[in-house]
């Protein structure tokens, strides 16, 4: 989550440790820690996060970890979607409210900067911590980092993978090596196969949304900008081509859109579709699906043919946890140097039922990485993923990446209704243009 995702529910909440109280920060100590600081091993740390089956189930277990040390310190979460967590931040530093943000709060990995520049007041930074960033990938840290300054410590790695339930692929034919290392023109022959002979699709997704597309550009190296941080919506041939096979996705009946993220992943768990593509962190959702297991594999993603620098990796998604301006931050920092800066027994706890694969480099060390996985027909999947991680390649999001994500995934809406690419296009890179004015 990855996902980076887009939960319905509001304002959820999930207790972790002890019982819960009101949102906001802990407490009136603010940054002065007072009795609730971590030097005196107690206190309360509230937590903003989405995603019960993987971030709020891993701060579930990086609070029961640290209790072990800590048996004084309560951790609570109020279970915030994305969407309505940036609009809390949003709404709070124009309103200067700095005394109802919790302690900590998970942020988009693309979307980290934006806020920084935008909303300083709104974060503490970890010039006096524990945490040693040098154990995270440059690339990782480089999302949270403003002028040198860290905001932010990394969490979850967004490595995308195709997910693919085995059992559909065989009534079909066909097994996950078929797919592997494969074009798009392969893939969608394949999936028409497969629908044809099973009935099922082998893809789903929200309509409206350029998750996909995204994956796609960056599996060729392309972006949405350029290396001044400027639009390049317009005359983008990796774009266009994203789109070509965006469409043909779904006028051929490969891939289903769905209206929600709660659609998109009942279409998972309930056996509507045979597969998805996605970021890892979408195993957490997958293995709810108990009746499903020893039935999914993973691989590799279909490659854009024609594109210079195009290849078959890809990410999506991917998070950091920032400390408020609000914060106890002495305690705040001591307890995510302790667990998701510090403990390889929080990764492997959390690794096989979430697929939370870890940005802390010490844990991809530990041997939980190579052990074969029931649900996933007994293969080391985690060992794989860590091969298609080191293989992705760079671009360029941009510190207005979900402006341009957002413009274009109207203007894919558009196209598939009909109207002119190069029209829309030239609408969403204005769009783009005047939200960066």
């Amino acid at each position: 989550m990855n996902v980076w995702k887009k939960l319905t529910s509001l304002a959820v909440l999930v207790p972790l440790g002890i019982a819960l109280s009101a949102c906001g920060g802990s407490g009136d100590e603010g940054n002065d820690g007072g009795e609730g600081s971590g030097a005196d091993g107690a206190g309360t740390l509230t937590v903003w996060a989405w995603d019960p089956a993987f971030n709020i189930y891993a701060m579930d277990e990086a609070a029961k970890i640290y209790q072990q040390e800590n048996p004084d310190v309560t951790v609570e979460v109020v279970e915030t979607p994305w969407d309505d967590l940036q609009t809390k931040l949003t709404t709070l530093a124009q309103s200067q409210e700095f005394e109802e943000l919790p302690d900590i709060f998970l942020m988009q990995n693309n979307a980290f900067q934006k806020n920084v520049i935008n909303y300083p007041d709104l974060f503490s930074d970890y010039s006096d911590s524990e945490v040693d960033f040098s154990e995270f990938p440059a690339g990782v840290v480089a999302y949270s980092t403003f002028e040198d300054v860290n905001y932010g410590v990394p969490f979850d790695n967004g490595t995308a993978i195709t997910a693919l339930r085995t059992d559909v692929l065989e009534e079909a034919g066909y097994t996950v090596e078929d797919f592997t290392d494969i074009t798009w023109d392969e893939f969608i022959a394949n999936g028409e196969d497969i629908l044809a002979k099973t009935g099922q699709p082998l893809l789903s997704g929200q309509a409206g949304s350029s998750d996909l597309m995204m994956m796609m550009l960056q599996s060729a190296g392309a972006s949405l900008f350029d290396a001044e941080g400027n639009p390049t919506i317009v005359d983008n041939e990796a774009l266009k081509e994203a789109i070509d096979i965006y469409a043909r996705l779904v006028d051929s009946g490969v891939f289903v859109e769905v209206n929600s993220w709660d659609e998109y992943i009942g279409t998972l768990v309930n056996s509507n579709v045979a597969g998805t593509i996605q970021g890892v962190w979408i195993l957490g959702s997958i293995q709810t699906a108990e009746d499903q297991a020893g039935n999914w594999g993973i691989t590799n993603l279909p490659k854009m043919e024609g594109l210079d620098g195009a290849t078959h990796y890809s990410a999506n998604g991917g998070s950091s946890w920032a400390i408020s301006s609000n914060a106890d931050v002495e305690l705040a920092q001591d307890f995510l140097a302790s667990t998701f800066a510090g403990s390889s027994e929080l990764y492997d706890t959390i690794l096989p039922s979430s697929g939370a694969l870890a940005n802390w480099l010490p844990a991809g060390e530990s041997d939980v990485y190579g052990e074969p996985q029931e649900f996933f027909g007994d293969e080391a999947i985690f060992s794989k993923v860590l091969e298609f991680a080191a293989e992705v390649p760079s671009n360029n999001t941009g510190a207005y990446y979900y402006e341009g994500r957002d413009a274009v995934s109207a203007a894919l809406t558009q196209i598939l209704d009909g109207a002119d690419v190069d029209t829309a296009l030239a609408e969403a890179q204005s769009n783009v243009e005047f939200a960066m004015s």
